[in-house]
């Protein structure tokens, strides 16, 4: 019905709007929730911060779609990026400045981000944090505000991993 801008999915109405695009979306919510710093300067860093958790992201998220034989060179792809160029960029951040958070020390959208980010390769590389003593306190710091420590709870709305019935349907789809 013309609701979907550019005919696809996320659609998320809020204070009256009908948002699309995830970008779109997650910056609104971080505005109006105070997780996009106080100024241009700690905005630019939590963007860069955040694109580069995003093409760690596609990588995971595409993997459940992976051709069988090709599963076990794209989780090593996954753990050799993660390891090598993604994780130690956010060790050497949160070693540098001594604080609790990415940017400002003060909880961000890139903060979020990076749990996730984290959480994510660990479900398929447990101990991918073997090497990064300042993320693994990170990852503990996180995991224990209230809010997230709640969302991460069996049985919360988190999106569980994709079964294979997802993956069919998916697929299915993108193949029409």
């Amino acid at each position: 019905d013309g609701v979907l801008m550019f005919q696809q999915v996320p659609l998320v109405e809020i204070d009256g709007m009908k948002m699309v695009q995830t970008r779109a979306i997650l910056g609104y919510i971080a505005g109006k929730y105070n997780l996009y710093g106080k100024d241009l300067k700690e905005r630019a860093l939590i963007d860069m911060y955040v694109e580069g958790i995003t093409d760690l992201m596609q990588m995971i998220l595409m993997f459940p779609f992976s051709p069988p034989e090709a599963k076990e060179k794209n989780l090593d792809l996954i753990k050799e990026r993660a390891t090598n160029r993604y994780f130690p960029v956010f060790e050497k951040v949160l070693k540098q400045h001594g604080q609790d958070f990415l940017v400002g020390n003060k909880f961000s959208w890139a903060d979020v981000q990076l749990i996730e980010a984290i959480l994510a390769v660990e479900e398929k590389i447990p101990a991918v944090l073997s090497g990064f003593p300042q993320l693994q306190a990170f990852k503990i710091r996180m995991s224990n505000m209230p809010t997230i420590k709640k969302f991460l709870q069996p049985g919360s709305p988190r999106k569980p991993p994709p079964d294979e019935c997802y993956i069919e349907t998916v697929l299915k789809i993108f193949k029409k």
